[in-house]
């Protein structure tokens, strides 16, 4: 199968940047896929499961804080606010996010911004289910 090049970024740093026979990618409306040769497209991602693969012989998921994804050239760029390969995930860290985001959504308190809450419990939650498929 053809290959690509997939480079995957956030504000901090370079997630991976190797070459990949595929990518699904979670879409703000919806997961698509990429393979080589894909037409040039440039599309908003949602908070999801990037999976690619093979790496290293083996398919590889990050937990995707959303952003934007361009394929350009056999060359598709993920610029993502957050993105965690599953092994890196801290799943103690994540409960605890969890914790957290539910406590202040159940306060339902007048200085909680229930949409940033519902967001972090997202979150939360998907770098969960990451690090539990890993």
């Amino acid at each position: 199968m053809a290959v690509f090049a997939l480079e995957v970024l956030t504000p901090e740093r370079t997630v991976v940047s190797t070459e990949v026979e595929y990518v699904r990618l979670p879409g703000a409306d919806g997961t698509f896929g990429v393979l080589a040769g894909h037409q040039p497209i440039m599309a908003a991602l949602g908070i999801g499961v990037l999976e690619f693969g093979p790496f290293q012989g083996r398919r590889r998921k990050i937990a995707l804080g959303g952003g934007f994804a361009e394929m350009h050239e056999n060359k598709l760029t993920v610029l993502a606010r957050t993105a965690e390969l599953a092994e890196e995930i801290d799943v103690l860290r994540a409960r605890e996010a969890k914790r957290r985001a539910e406590e202040r959504l159940k306060a339902r308190q007048a200085d909680v911004d229930v949409a940033r809450a519902q967001i972090a419990l997202q979150k939360a939650l998907l770098r969960l289910r990451v690090a539990d498929e890993k």
